[in-house]
C-alpha cells in the first residue's frame, strides 16, 4: 500500500469524528482533517493529524464524513466544493447519520462523477468511539464495502448490512428503539422509586431478567444513576434519527403507531429541556413531571 493509499480524508471533528480520527492518526493512517472549530482542527494535529482549512481540502481517495446529518453531508459534498476534488474512484463513506433515501440520490449524483458512496453509521457513543468498539452499520456494494472495510475496520465491528441506504435505515430505527426502550424503560423505573423499590437494585433484578435492554445495563447505570447525565450523544439527534425512521416507516406505507408517538413525547421533552441536552436527560424531565402530576392531585 503507497502513501496515497493511506491517505484519507476526514470531515467533522466533532465529539464522535475527533476520536474517531484520533484512532486513525494512530493506525498509521495520513489524516486530513477537516472541522469549522479550530479548535478541533488543533486538537487534530495534536495526535498526528493534518488539518486543513476547508472541506475540499480532505479530497483523497477515500473520504469519511461524520457529520449532524443529510442537509450537511450534500453541502459540504455539492456546495463545499469537494466533489470537484475528488478523482474518479474515489470513496465517501458518510458515518453521519443520514435520511436514507437522500443518501441513495446523493450516491447517484456522486456516480455522475464517478465517484463512490457507502453509508456506515455506527452505534456506540462517545465512550465506543474511543475505544474502537463502535457498530458499525455499512451500506454499498460488496466491493466498495470491502474497499471502505479497510479504514472503518479500525473504528469497530463493521457489519455490511446491505445496499446504500440500509446503513443509514438500521441507524435510524436502531435509534428509534433505544429512544422507546430508553423512555418505557425509565416510567418503569419511576414507579418502582415510587414504590419505595431501590433503584439500583431493580436494575439487578432486570438485567438477569427478560426486561433488560441497553438502557438498563448501560444508559441508566451509566449515565442516570451517577448523575451525569453525560452519555455524549444529544437529545436533538436522538429526535432526528426516531424522526428519519418514522419518515422512512410512512414512505413505505407502514404504519408505526408507537413510534410516532415516541417522536412525540421525545419532541415534547426536547421542547422543555436546554438545547445542548444529553438524550439521557429524558429521564431528569420524567422525573420532574412525575413530580409536579403527584403535587396536583
Amino acid at each position: 500500500m503507497t502513501d496515497a493509499d493511506r491517505r484519507v480524508g476526514f470531515v467533522g471533528l466533532g465529539k464522535m469524528g475527533a476520536p474517531m480520527a484520533a484512532r486513525l492518526a494512530r493506525a498509521d493512517w495520513e489524516v486530513r482533517g477537516y472541522d469549522p472549530v479550530e479548535s478541533a482542527r488543533t486538537a487534530l494535529s495534536a495526535v498526528g493529524g493534518v488539518p486543513v482549512t476547508s472541506a475540499a481540502d480532505t479530497a483523497a481517495d477515500t473520504v469519511v464524513l461524520m457529520l449532524p446529518d443529510s442537509n450537511v453531508v450534500e453541502a459540504v459534498l455539492f456546495e463545499g466544493g469537494l466533489v470537484e476534488q475528488l478523482a474518479p474512484g474515489s470513496l465517501v463513506i458518510d458515518m453521519s447519520s443520514s435520511a436514507p433515501l437522500r443518501t441513495q440520490a446523493v450516491a447517484e449524483r456522486l456516480a455522475e462523477h464517478g465517484v463512490g458512496l457507502v453509508d456506515a453509521p455506527v452505534s456506540g457513543g462517545v465512550t465506543g468511539a474511543v475505544a474502537g468498539t463502535l457498530t458499525i452499520m455499512l451500506g454499498g456494494s460488496e466491493t466498495d464495502a470491502e474497499r471502505a472495510s479497510l479504514v472503518v475496520s479500525h473504528l469497530g465491528r463493521v457489519r455490511h448490512v446491505g445496499p446504500v441506504g440500509a446503513g443509514h435505515a438500521l441507524k435510524a430505527l436502531n435509534n428509534l428503539l433505544s429512544a422507546t426502550h430508553l423512555w418505557a424503560t425509565s416510567e418503569a423505573m419511576l414507579v418502582g422509586e415510587r414504590f419505595g423499590l431501590d433503584a439500583a437494585t431493580m436494575l439487578a433484578a432486570i438485567n438477569t431478567s427478560s426486561g433488560r435492554s441497553g438502557s438498563t445495563e448501560k444508559k441508566w447505570p451509566d449515565f442516570v444513576l451517577p448523575g451525569g447525565f453525560d452519555s455524549g450523544f444529544s437529545l436533538a439527534l436522538m429526535l432526528k434519527d426516531m424522526k428519519i425512521a418514522t419518515d422512512l416507516a410512512h414512505s413505505l406505507d407502514i404504519p408505526v403507531e408507537l413510534g410516532d408517538a415516541a417522536v412525540g413525547r421525545w419532541a415534547e421533552a426536547s421542547a422543555n429541556l436546554p438545547s445542548g441536552a444529553d438524550h439521557t436527560e429524558i429521564v431528569r424531565w420524567l422525573r420532574a413531571s412525575a413530580a409536579s402530576d403527584s403535587r396536583a392531585v
